[in-house]
This record gives C-alpha cells, structure tokens and sequence, in this order.
C-alpha cells in the first residue's frame, strides 16, 4: 500500500508541475508505528519570493490502517507548516490581497481533498504569512497551521 500512497503523491506532483503551481520535495520519513503509518516531511520553495523555503509535515496511512479504517483512498487533513528565510529575499509579483494566493496544493484523497499552502502578505508588519490548511468540496476541516517570516530589516 506504501506505493499506492506513493503513487498517489507522485500523480499529485506531476499534477502540480503541469498545473504551474511549484512541487515539494520529500526530505523526510517518520515511521510513527508498525501499522505502516508515516509522517512525510516535504520541502517547498516559494516560487514567487526567492530566499523562503517552507517544511510541510503531514500524515500519510499505511495499508493496514486503510483497511482497519475502511478508506483506502484519503488521508488525514492534519499538517504542519514551517517557513524560514534561506537565503536574501526577494519578492516577485505577488499578490497582496487579504486572500492571498497559493504557493502549493498537493491531493490528500484521490478527488475530494488537497493540502495547500497559501501566502498572505501583512503589509503593515511586513511579514510574509504561510498557511497550512485542507481543502475539500464538503465538510471543511478546521485544522490549520500557520507560520510566518518577517521582511524586517534594520
């Protein structure tokens, strides 16, 4: 089942690539028990602002877990999100609207769900804000991380 899960991640990439959106790249695995759960660590560049780099953290099922569970085709909405400044910034066209735009969208279920990253621009306290949040057609989830990398500079 590793590699149905993999598979899906790998069409949900290509997806991406071919959508314009940018494509996260795995830089980690945790396995979390012997059910074959994981916690996938991906790295993903903002492609509109040189310099910030976010790790995405999210739950990934294992075969005897999808089976217990009676899904075999979704994956917990839960994810974490951290964005640091990795080299000097610079900000490309962004938009600057209080919606902000995505930065990554990544399919968590085979239709109904996705992770997606997006970026809101705090112009005020100059501050780029990074949204982790899951996306689906119904019963949205409430379940969310958010990081933030300030523009100071002194």
């Amino acid at each position: 089942m590793k590699n149905f899960a993999k598979s899906t991640g790998l069409t949900a990439g290509l997806l991406c690539l071919f959508s314009g959106s940018v494509a996260a790249e795995e830089v980690g695995q945790v396995d979390v028990d012997w059910l074959g759960n994981d916690i996938i660590i991906e790295a993903i560049s903002d492609p509109k602002v040189e310099g910030v780099t976010c790790h995405v953290a999210y739950f990934e099922r294992g075969l005897i877990d999808r089976l217990q569970k009676g899904n075999w085709f979704e994956d917990p909405s839960n994810s974490s999100i951290s964005c640091r400044q990795t080299g000097p910034i610079v900000i490309g066209d962004i938009d600057k609207s209080d919606d902000g735009e995505s930065v990554f969208s990544e399919r968590r279920s085979i239709i109904l769900k996705s992770l997606n990253v997006k970026r809101i621009f705090d112009e005020a306290n100059q501050t780029l804000i990074y949204l982790a949040h899951a996306r689906e057609i119904q019963n949205g989830s409430a379940k969310m991380a958010i990081s933030t990398v300030p523009l100071y500079q002194p």
